[in-house]
């Protein structure tokens, strides 16, 4: 294994936290257009390996190196290299994956709280990214990503896949001649189960192959507090963003760009909350989040209960479990990255749109990467962030909230007919799960509003909501001001 020297060590750190760090000239644009693009790939649990086989397959692609903070995962990969009869680096700490000359890009398959810091410290690098969704851990964050990816010259692309999907392109072609008519609203649909992390009584080992401080980053460094250590640190705040960054990173930024929405919304509603089981998640697995857009408004609803007590299935709504619904005023598109049908008003099918799971999204990047050009980023980290602000929005409005009964939340809600009818349907589901909402309160959220050119919260609330604009970073592992 490569271990970080202590000059490394301070020689990048310091470079983190004052800004100093002086790019080297890419080692992209040195090498030759017809020559290998080399990758690293940075988190190697399910995801990375995923990508790993995604991108061996890319022509002209050579995998040179691994990292992660967990060597259980490590070994088992280059295990596979070595079998293969393949060379392949490994790192457990990033920084010193940085210093590798040898490594045209990095892609990022590693928990929310680390995409921030990890691509910027790229780009002052001279290394090309893919990010994984959400794009950023906080709104403030996102910006700093792409002012490292402009001013280093980078290309900086988002894992939101959909957006080389071939069927879901061709819906949005289809909308934009006008086939359906006006917009009246898109939705955002996540309905997936998601069971118990289970509830612990006190700090739980740390696994003997994972170098925790390397695992938490930017993170506190505070006692294990849950069962396992891997995945379910997307149900912290303080390491992930719930399943609204999740999948939301998917199903609302499809909404957003199949429509031509090129802002974040103006102002966000969220109501939710975690039921079903008592456990140590943070996040709601439970949510429905209304954006305010001068377009149209766009919903997104999360459900992570079966479809009743004792099933394993999951809800669907016109038939879409994990996608969206683009209603227009004379019919409306359901579906997802597998695909979908345009339908009447009536629920009558008239065109299907096949899918194929956005399976060259990994090629875009690095047809990107050859050509040196953002704009042939199909996933721009412009657009992640945007994206993934709407995301932040959510969580943030949720986490202002007040617990209060059913009643008192529909007769808040009872001007807002689409967000109504979201929460009306949400309540069955809760019944259904047989959660006595007699007894149960929700967490209602207050309508924040958004000034999108100073990318702050404005107004009522706005004080409070500001303070979740950027997390307060750890040392060494953090995002300069000036990046």
């Amino acid at each position: 294994m490569n271990k970080m020297t202590r000059r490394s060590f301070v020689k990048t750190s310091m470079a983190a936290v004052g800004g100093v760090a002086t790019a080297p000239k890419a080692w992209a644009e040195i090498r030759g257009a017809n020559e290998d693009i080399r990758l690293a790939i940075v988190g190697v649990r399910k995801k990375g390996i995923e990508h790993l086989a995604a991108f061996r397959k890319v022509p002209g692609v050579r995998i040179v190196a691994l990292c992660d903070a967990d060597t259980q995962f490590l070994d088992l990969e280059k295990k596979h290299f070595t079998d293969r009869n393949e060379t392949v680096k490994t790192y457990i700490d990033y920084r010193h994956l940085m210093e590798d000359r040898d490594v045209d890009a990095v892609v990022l398959s590693v928990p929310d709280h680390w995409h921030g810091v990890m691509t910027v410290w790229a780009c002052q690098a001279g290394k090309d990214v893919y990010v994984e969704k959400p794009a950023c851990h906080s709104i403030w964050e996102g910006r700093k990503m792409i002012e490292a990816a402009r001013k280093y010259n980078r290309l900086v692309g988002v894992g939101s896949q959909e957006r080389s999907d071939v069927g879901l392109l061709a819906v949005a072609d289809y909308l934009r001649q006008g086939h359906l008519g006006p917009v009246r609203y898109a939705r955002a649909i996540s309905y997936g189960l998601r069971e118990s992390i289970g509830k612990v009584n006190g700090p739980q080992p740390i696994p003997t192959t994972c170098d925790y401080d390397l695992f938490q980053g930017p993170a506190p460094l505070t006692p294990l507090m849950r069962e396992k250590l891997h995945y379910d640190w997307h149900w912290i705040w303080s390491t992930g963003t719930g399943e609204m960054g999740n999948l939301g990173g998917h199903v609302v930024d499809d909404c957003r760009w199949m429509n031509d929405i090129t802002t974040t919304a103006r102002g966000a509603i969220s109501i939710g909350g975690r039921f079903g089981y008592d456990d140590d998640g943070e996040t709601p697995n439970t949510q429905i989040t209304y954006y305010d857009f001068e377009q149209f408004p766009i919903l997104y609803e999360i459900r992570g209960l079966p479809r009743s007590k004792g099933n394993r299935a999951t809800d669907r709504h016109r038939g879409v479990r994990f996608g969206l619904i683009i209603q227009c005023q004379e019919g409306y598109f359901a579906g997802g990255r597998s695909g979908g049908w345009v339908y009447d008003n009536d629920g009558k099918k008239i065109k299907q749109f096949p899918g194929d799971s956005g399976g060259g999204h990994q090629a875009n990047f690095i047809a990107a990467m050859r050509s040196r050009k953002v704009s042939d980023l199909n996933a721009d980290i412009l657009e992640g962030h945007l994206s993934a602000t709407l995301c932040h929005m959510g969580n943030i409005s949720y986490r202002l909230g007040h617990r209060k009964p059913v009643k008192a939340i529909q007769k808040a809600i009872a001007a807002n007919e689409l967000l109504s009818d979201a929460f009306d349907r949400c309540l069955d589901h809760l019944k259904a799960n047989e959660i006595d909402l007699g007894k149960v309160s929700m967490t209602i959220g207050p309508m924040l509003s958004f000034d999108r050119e100073r990318e702050r919260f404005v107004g009522q609330d706005s004080e409070y909501a500001n303070m979740f604009l950027k997390r307060n970073y750890r040392a060494p592992f953090v995002i300069p001001e000036t990046v």
